[in-house]
């Protein structure tokens, strides 16, 4: 089943781009399973691993960066488009003590360095951010740390961010509880269009980087790909390579690819609410 949205994902996801340029672009399930098997299980290596996914998907030393805040280290890689009006595409990278943190959230950062790919040759109206955030699992510290450092005056700037958090178990699934709710409209109807189960799934007492991001007045959306057994597997020794689904997670990434294909056409305040620029948060 897998297999059969995947390919459905692919065609209505094909950007206006070159032949030639498509070809480079192209992302596999296999490119996906060696990326995911790039993992490390300590904390400290990790930060250096997720910006070595990011070169070898073909990204120039002079896009990216270290932006540190104190004892924060969030990786940004910024791919330019038309305008300054932007879309940021994040992942935590780090991890608790126990597992390796495969699924939470190794997965999230194969997903945006692949996307990253994809979107390399597109020449985009809007500008994309890409961000490994730092320290989520102490409390959204990195993502909070990037969404306080955006001056007031440019937060209307931002016009959505998709957050990337913990796949391998099956389709891609809303986190409704850290997600502006005009783009979980938007999302679920994209996926309607191919056919492809798309679900409302809050996560209890748990948290997400999207929320950052919506408390400064930012339309934000996190997806996850867990399932019902998850606390089974997340944060404990089960978190491993051998308990994710690799063809999960490679139609999560076909599904960001339509996702951000389709925000990119978007007006930057059509998540925002009606009447103007107002904020969700403070």
């Amino acid at each position: 089943m897998f297999k059969t949205f995947t390919l459905m994902l692919l065609l209505l996801s094909a950007m206006a781009t070159s032949a030639s340029a498509q070809q480079e672009q192209a992302v596999t399930q296999a490119n996906i399973e060696n990326d995911l098997k790039s993992f490390v299980c300590k904390n400290d290596e990790r930060l250096e691993a997720a910006k070595s996914l990011f070169k070898n998907a073909g990204v120039a030393e002079s896009d990216v960066s270290i932006v540190s805040t104190g004892q924060v280290h969030n990786l940004v890689i910024v791919k330019k488009g038309e305008s300054d009006e932007s879309i940021v595409v994040g992942a935590h990278y780090d991890k608790v003590s126990a597992g390796c943190g495969v699924i939470d959230n190794w997965t999230g950062i194969v997903i945006i360095a692949n996307l990253y790919k994809y979107l390399l040759h597109f020449k985009s109206k809007k500008t994309f951010v890409f961000i490994a955030f730092d320290r989520e699992e102490e409390g959204l510290v990195g993502s909070n740390a990037f969404a306080s450092a955006i001056p007031k005056e440019k937060r209307s700037q931002y016009c959505s961010v998709v957050n990337f958090d913990s796949f391998g178990f099956g389709y891609p699934q809303v986190m409704t509880n850290a997600t502006t709710p005009s783009l979980e409209e938007f999302a679920k109807t994209l996926a309607v269009g191919v056919n492809m189960p798309l679900h409302e799934a809050g996560i209890l007492n748990a948290d997400a980087d999207s929320n950052s991001f919506r408390a400064k007045g930012i339309p934000a959306i996190t997806l996850h790909g867990l399932s019902n057994d998850w606390q089974h597997y997340l944060h404990s020794s089960n978190d491993t390579i051998k308990n994710v689904k690799i063809g999960s997670v490679f139609v999560r990434y076909n599904f960001g690819v339509l996702l951000l294909s389709n925000l990119d056409s978007q007006p930057c305040d059509a998540f925002w609410p009606k009447g103007g620029k107002k904020k969700e948060g403070k």
